[in-house]
């Protein structure tokens, strides 16, 4: 396989968090014309069936039978988890602060790694996660102009909290999955499950095809989810995982920066100042490590998570 220049690196990455950043007020700008459930059901479905066709290259790691179940509880906690209670949590709040609430997974997975995986807690993503705390509580206390929703802010680390749960157990069943197929998979099962959900909770006949709809859809099924996690693993399989994994904490600020843009979002200073913690607080526990060899290694585990864009 041809080694990616350290210039292509780069693109690629600015490309996957400039994809990723504008997701959330994408979401929100079209959940005016869909219910929560099935929005997220659709566009996962459709982002995996898009990957479905990349995948089927290598139909001999499925391996269905052996990792049925593990794709089973992925897509709960990865999609039908974290996917659906953020498309939902959008509803109650500004899209640069859910955004922000739920990437604090990886403070979460820095801590859960720890308690039930048995790696070390070193001092610079204690130094983090104390950093996210504060900057939780700094958001939490009126960070956004305007009325914040409890409920939303509950949904939104609730979100992240599912995620992490998902990497977790992603981290321990990696050896025997391929990545591809464990995208794949967990995108159309999570995808099933939420229009069940959807067709159960919702009305079909409140989507308004809108053409901005259509296209907000088409975006973030091709763009967000299929084509931004195929830059992912095209930068894992180069070895670049440490570099994606250190730019993650751009994404809640570029979110934040596309809401006021697109949304005509208004921020305080309270709200900077919380934001400034969690991004220092995801920086920290993103590259808080002995070593290089050691980083890398950790960054690779966790980028073979669900997409969390």
């Amino acid at each position: 396989m041809k080694k990616l220049t350290p210039k292509a690196t780069l693109w690629l990455v600015l490309i996957l968090v400039m994809v990723w950043g504008i997701n959330w007020p994408l979401t929100k700008l079209a959940l005016p014309d869909t219910p929560p459930l099935f929005f997220s059901g659709i566009r996962t479905l459709l982002g995996g069936l898009i990957l479905l066709l990349f995948a089927l290259r290598h139909r001999e790691t499925l391996r269905l039978r052996q990792n049925g179940w593990t794709y089973l509880v992925l897509a709960i906690f990865n999609i039908a988890g974290y996917y659906g209670l953020q498309t939902v949590g959008l509803r109650y709040l500004p899209a640069g602060l859910f955004s922000t609430l739920v990437f604090l997974q990886p403070i979460l997975l820095g801590l859960f790694s720890w308690l039930w995986l048995g790696e070390r807690m070193f001092p610079m993503k204690v130094i983090g996660l104390v950093l996210g705390f504060g900057g939780v509580i700094v958001i939490s206390s009126g960070g956004m102009a305007g009325h914040l929703s409890v409920l939303g802010i509950v949904l939104g680390l609730a979100s992240g909290l599912c995620w992490a749960l998902g990497t977790i157990y992603m981290k321990k069943k990696s050896k025997q999955l391929d990545s591809i197929w464990a995208v794949t998979m967990q995108l159309i099962l999570g995808g099933i499950m939420l229009n069940g959900v959807g067709f159960a909770t919702e009305k079909w006949s409140d989507i308004h095809w809108t053409n901005s709809f259509i296209a907000i859809l088409l975006f973030i099924s091709m763009f967000v989810i299929a084509m931004g996690w195929m830059i992912y693993f095209k930068l894992i399989d180069n070895g670049d995982a440490g570099t994606v994994g250190s730019y993650t904490f751009l994404i809640p600020v570029l979110s934040t920066i596309f809401s006021m843009v697109i949304l005509k979002e208004s921020l305080t200073l309270t709200f900077v100042a919380g934001l400034v913690l969690i991004a220092g607080s995801v920086y920290l526990v993103n590259t808080a490590s002995p070593g290089k060899r050691g980083n890398r290694s950790l960054k690779t585990d966790e980028a073979k998570s669900c997409p969390n864009a």
